[in-house]
């Protein structure tokens, strides 16, 4: 070989290696800067209780809320969520799961839901999702409520209609809020369409004593996120690269790099998709249980055909077949209302109505119970104030037909 065609040949391999490595470092810089996110690893080979995937278009994820107390090394998921990327409809369907649902969880017996994330994290929060719910979650996201405040904030704040009737009690859980952060917060000034920032916004999805309780703050949950939503609609390429790069240090998620791209892209192969939320169960399908109606209870096998259809036969939940035929739950006319309307549109007046229990035994019988035992497993009862806490650490009293009244 002539030294002219070695040194061609040299140089083809030089260049052929540099490219690789500039590919290389930018691969590895463009992970680092826009996918620089909490990778969780951990659920590589669990058990995690799926059913098998119905349909390759749809990637169920669960959505985990958490707000964990000062000094804990564990959390409750405060809200829970699936979240339904439907690449066929062009859609990202909602479904909010109350927290205090009676469920199985493995190992542990009957307790509420949010228990099983604090039990087991979220290799047992899916698999409790999974076994009640038939569905077929494998991977998860998670939010510390506390972070969600640098997201909303690195959106420069989100839109949100305050009703008159949420504003003080709104307002009270910003002054609650500061004095654990011990510092002071803007109030909201008046009720109506307005920006709120992160901590007012972060604040409002945290609203439940005396304005709907927890049924409302599922819809305030979905509100927020339905803002965060429409707000990043309104960037552009150059917003969005900037957006990721503030967001994606405050998520953990078991979906590594290969899988989120994919998940993006087919997300978006028929341009934006649209968002919907519902919420299981339904008005009229749930009914309070246990000592000082500590658990929500309902038929988990109609929940779980609920959800299979909405997922899969995109039927909201509350219709039929033939009401969803064409349409979307945004142009539709919802025979629901209030907490099962989609995302705009709620009613917080008044949280849903359950049916009633036909159990007697929880009727007076004019012994004297023990205060104490009325608390909710996981909760306490004060004898000197005569005020119990929830297995949230939130304070109330009960009135006289046994409902909890917070402060």
């Amino acid at each position: 070989m002539s030294l002219k065609r070695f040194q061609r040949r040299l140089i083809r391999i030089l260049t052929v290696l540099v490219l690789l490595s500039a590919v290389f470092c930018a691969g590895l810089y463009v992970y680092r800067t826009f996918l620089g996110y909490n990778y969780d690893s951990t659920l590589y080979e669990e058990d995690l209780a799926a059913g098998i995937k119905a349909d390759e278009n749809i990637t169920n994820i669960a959505l985990f809320g958490l707000d964990p107390r000062d000094g804990d090394t564990q959390s409750h998921s405060d809200c829970t969520m699936i979240v339904s990327v439907d690449n066929t409809r062009g859609k990202i369907k909602l479904i909010s799961l109350m927290r205090d649902s009676l469920v199985a969880i493995d190992g542990y017996g009957m307790d509420k839901l949010n228990a099983a994330y604090w039990a087991g994290g979220p290799s047992l929060a899916i698999r409790t999702l999974n076994e009640n719910f038939g569905t077929d979650i494998t991977e998860y996201i998670a939010v510390n409520f506390e972070q969600l405040v640098e997201i909303i904030d690195a959106l420069g704040g989100v839109e949100i209609d305050v009703q008159q009737s949420e504003l003080d009690e709104l307002n009270r859980v910003i002054r609650d809020y500061g004095i654990e952060q011990g510092q002071t917060f803007q109030s909201v000034e008046s009720a109506g369409a307005q920006t709120l920032d992160g901590v007012q916004a972060l604040c409002y999805g945290r609203i439940r004593k005396g304005v709907g309780d927890d049924w409302a703050r599922v819809e305030r949950q979905g509100i927020v996120l339905q803002a965060m939503f429409t707000k990043v609609q309104s960037m552009d390429a150059s917003g969005l690269i900037g957006l990721m790069q503030k967001l994606m240090p405050y998520v953990t998620t078991s979906l590594s790099a290969t899988e989120i791209a994919p998940l993006i892209v087919g997300a978006l192969q028929h341009g934006v998709p649209e968002l919907e939320h519902a919420r299981v169960p339904l008005d009229g399908e749930w009914y309070y249980s246990g000592p000082s109606n500590t658990y929500i209870e309902y038929d988990l096998d109609t929940a779980a055909e609920h959800i299979r259809a909405y997922i899969y036969d995109d039927v909201y939940p509350g219709e039929t077949a033939s009401d969803s035929t064409g349409t979307s739950s945004s142009d539709s006319t919802q025979t629901t209302t209030g907490a099962n309307e989609p995302l705009g549109g709620v009613d917080f007046d008044e949280p849903p109505t359950g049916p009633m229990s036909t159990d007697d035994s929880e009727s007076s019988s004019g012994s004297v119970e023990d205060p104490a035992s009325l608390a909710e497993e996981g909760g306490w009862y004060d004898p000197e104030t005569g005020d119990y806490y929830d297995s949230d650490g939130d304070r109330y009293y009960l009135d006289d037909s046994g409902t909890r009244i917070y402060y």
